[in-house]
């Protein structure tokens, strides 16, 4: 990797200081020459950094570099987002791995993130997540920590949803966090999307069978 290549023999510590100009020399490894990283630079990029593009770290990380669209990083996305970091180069990065997981840890982090998500994944010209899209990414968000999530993810796979608008998808993070997992406190009357509304009805035909 670069840090390595700038001097062999020595492992470079993460306490050396930041170059802009090594962070610059790191993004063309990546970049196209249209000056973005894309797809194929990114393949490699996770490649480097020994990290599954569908790993959540790699949100984490486009929202830290407040990253427009999903699979492209624009150079003055990766120059402003890894100064932020500290970052120049691989082993400065992958040093950073658990900082970058802590922010899922962290609610209000959590929420921007989750938030950012919705932006990030959706086709720029629709106003709306298609629902497959959403599907992954709140499979990525919420699968781990939401009880209920695998029985929210069967109610999608069979209902007549073809998108997820914003304001649905602030709410099912909402609901993760709010209603019980027996949906005991659902509230009728609160200002629920419909789409969720008709999930507690649709779960609970399904507890009373």
């Amino acid at each position: 990797s670069y840090c390595r290549s700038q001097a062999p023999g020595k492992v470079i510590s993460g306490e050396e200081h930041f170059s802009s100009k090594k962070c610059l020399a790191w993004f063309y490894e990546y970049a196209g020459p249209d000056e973005v990283v894309g797809p194929e630079g990114m393949e490699k990029f996770c490649e480097d950094i020994g990290v599954e593009p569908e790993n959540i770290i790699m949100l984490v990380l486009a929202w830290k570099l407040e990253a427009e669209s999903m699979g492209f990083f624009t150079k003055e996305e990766w120059l402003k987002g890894m100064t932020s970091l500290q970052c120049d180069c691989t082993e400065k990065l992958q040093s950073k791995f658990d900082f970058l997981r802590s922010q899922l840890n962290d609610i209000s982090s959590f929420k921007n993130i989750y938030r950012y998500a919705f932006d990030f994944a959706r086709d720029k010209d629709q106003r709306s997540l298609d629902i497959d899209t959403a599907k992954s990414m709140l499979a990525l968000l919420l699968g781990r920590t939401w009880p209920l999530f695998s029985v929210f993810y069967q109610y999608l796979e069979q209902s007549k949803y073809r998108v997820m608008n914003k304001d649905q998808w602030y709410n099912v993070l909402e609901f993760s966090r709010t209603v019980h997992a027996d949906l005991s406190n659902y509230d009728e009357d609160g200002a629920w999307p419909v789409l969720l509304d008709e999930f507690v009805e649709w779960q609970k035909v399904r507890q009373a069978s």
